[in-house]
């Protein structure tokens, strides 16, 4: 029974990761007009941001998450400034 509550997180896990990326490539669709597929990119980005942040740095979940969360933001709006907007 444990198993399998364990995979039913799992794949609402993923699933959700799936919807974001999903929702995202939809709204800058829709808004730009433009796929961009630097989502995948940016989500990777975070995730190693995450993994230095927990290895090295060594902080609590609440400060790492608001360390990958300002840091893919950074790195969203630096994209745009340089690959979009000229």
């Amino acid at each position: 029974m444990i198993y399998l509550t364990q995979q039913v997180l799992n794949a609402l896990q993923l699933g959700s990761i799936y919807a974001l990326i999903a929702l995202g490539y939809t709204m800058v669709y829709g808004i730009l007009r433009m796929i961009n597929f630097a989502h995948g990119d940016l989500f990777m980005v975070g995730a190693f941001l995450c993994f230095l942040s927990v290895l090295l740095l060594k902080t609590p979940f609440l400060i790492t998450f608001l360390i990958v969360m300002f840091g893919t933001a950074l790195l969203g709006v630096v994209i745009e400034r340089l690959a979009y907007k000229p």
